[in-house]
């Protein structure tokens, strides 16, 4: 039977935030980031299997949240690992190496994915295999060599967000690959195997909440 997966992972330290919790810990609208994002995938789907991604020595303090907050999101959870890639083959060792359908991977701190973005996302890669969300650059782009610098044009380029979407044995069979410091994301891991990746729009306010002033707009968007 198909299967979709959604790994979400969020091992970030918090150190940009200049706060002592993690910042996917940290409260927007009253509850902390990492609860929103789950509940948002559980939005889009039912039915979709929830694999989040903890660094252990994290754990307690969310059971702690989740108690404190009557969470009550179903998910599995797997243990963080020393890069994003070992996090996330961590987590992919939770899918069935049998598994047929998707597996998305999903920024811990980006509450605010669209329900159509991400099915889109999802229904897109069914058929392509590989699929991430991006939206165009608003800003004009220099690209810097040495001390010189020029202007490059914008229209080339997207910024990336996530969930990437992948046929589950594609993302499992490029996992097996060894560990280079090329794998930004996993669309790096996916392309560095041989495979092209198709992009889908994105949307705006799926922000990735790294620093104080990201908290103040994800407050608004709330």
């Amino acid at each position: 039977e198909i299967m979709d997966y959604i790994i979400i992972v969020a091992g970030g330290k918090g150190l940009r935030m200049g706060s002592d919790i993690p910042k996917q810990f940290l409260p927007i609208g009253g509850k902390p980031v990492l609860m929103r994002t789950l509940e948002r995938f559980r939005e889009y789907s039912k039915d979709i299997q929830i694999i989040l991604v903890l660094p252990e020595a994290q754990q307690a303090y969310w059971h702690q949240l989740c108690q404190e907050y009557h969470f009550d999101v179903e998910y599995t959870l797997a243990n963080g690992g020393q890069t994003r890639f070992h996090s996330v083959q961590n987590g992919l060792a939770k899918v069935p190496d049998d598994a047929i359908g998707v597996v998305g991977v999903h920024d811990g701190v980006r509450p605010f994915p669209s329900i159509e973005v991400i099915r889109n996302c999802y229904t897109t890669a069914r058929e392509k295999k590989a699929v991430i969300p991006v939206i165009p650059v608003v800003e004009t782009v220099r690209h810097l060599e040495g001390d010189q610098s020029k202007t490059v044009p914008r229209d080339a380029y997207r910024l990336v967000q996530t969930p990437q979407t992948f046929d589950i044995q594609l993302l499992k069979a490029a996992n097996r690959q060894p560990y280079n410091d090329g794998f930004t994301d996993d669309a790096s891991v996916v392309e560095a195997f041989g495979y092209n990746i198709t992009l889908v729009e994105g949307n705006r306010e799926n922000i990735k909440i790294t620093t104080p002033y990201d908290l103040k707009i994800a407050e608004v968007l709330i």
